[in-house]
C-alpha cells in the first residue's frame, strides 16, 4: 500500500466507483461459486444503477468508504433490516462490509465496523443483524470477535443459486 487510508461518508458521485469496487470484491471472493449468468444477474441487481449507487441517495442508508490515493478500497453500508421476520423497529442491518483482497488484514474492517456500530447507536438502534455465507470463516470470526451470535439460517440468492447463509445478531 502506497498511502495512508482515509475514511469518509460516501456521496452520490461515488456511485460508479463504489459499485465497481463492490463488484470486484464480491467476484474475487465468491465468483467461482456460481454459474456466470447467476453471478451477472446478482451483480447487476446488487450493484447496478438501482442497487448500491441508488442507496447513496436514500436517507435510510449510510455508507462509509475507505480510500487510498482517492481510490475506494473498502466500504460499509448500514440501513433498515431487510430480512424476513419480525424485527424491532430499532433494529438495523449491516448490509455490506467489503474490503478489496489486497487490503485484507490492513485494519480497514475494524475501523469501518467501529464506525457502523457507533452510527447505529447514535441512530438509536437496539440491535444489529447481518447475514454471512456459511463458509466465509474469516468474516464469521471477525463478527464473532465483536460479539455477534448466530441466530438462524438465511437463503441468500445469487441469481437462481441459493446460498446457505447464517443470520447473526449483536445487541447494542
Amino acid at each position: 500500500m502506497s498511502a495512508a487510508i482515509a475514511y469518509r461518508d460516501a456521496v452520490t458521485t461515488d456511485g460508479p466507483e463504489l459499485a465497481a469496487m463492490a463488484r470486484r470484491s464480491f467476484t474475487d471472493t465468491f465468483g467461482t461459486l456460481y454459474r456466470q449468468e447467476d453471478l451477472a444477474l446478482f451483480l447487476d441487481q446488487a450493484f447496478g444503477s438501482s442497487g448500491l449507487p441508488a442507496d447513496l441517495t436514500d436517507p435510510a442508508y449510510r455508507v462509509r468508504v475507505a480510500t487510498e490515493d482517492d481510490r475506494i478500497v473498502g466500504y460499509c453500508k448500514i440501513g433498515p433490516v431487510t430480512f424476513p421476520g419480525d424485527w424491532p423497529d430499532s433494529a438495523m442491518e449491516l448490509h455490506q462490509l467489503y474490503i478489496l483482497a489486497d487490503h485484507h488484514g490492513a485494519g480497514l474492517a475494524p475501523v469501518l465496523m467501529d464506525w457502523a456500530l457507533d452510527a447505529m447507536r447514535t441512530q438509536g438502534a437496539s440491535e444489529v443483524v447481518l447475514s454471512v455465507f456459511v463458509d466465509n470463516h474469516r468474516a464469521r470470526r471477525f463478527y464473532e470477535r465483536y460479539g455477534f451470535e448466530e441466530i438462524g439460517r438465511y437463503v441468500f440468492k445469487v441469481g437462481d443459486h441459493e446460498d446457505d447463509d447464517r443470520l447473526m445478531r449483536l445487541t447494542l
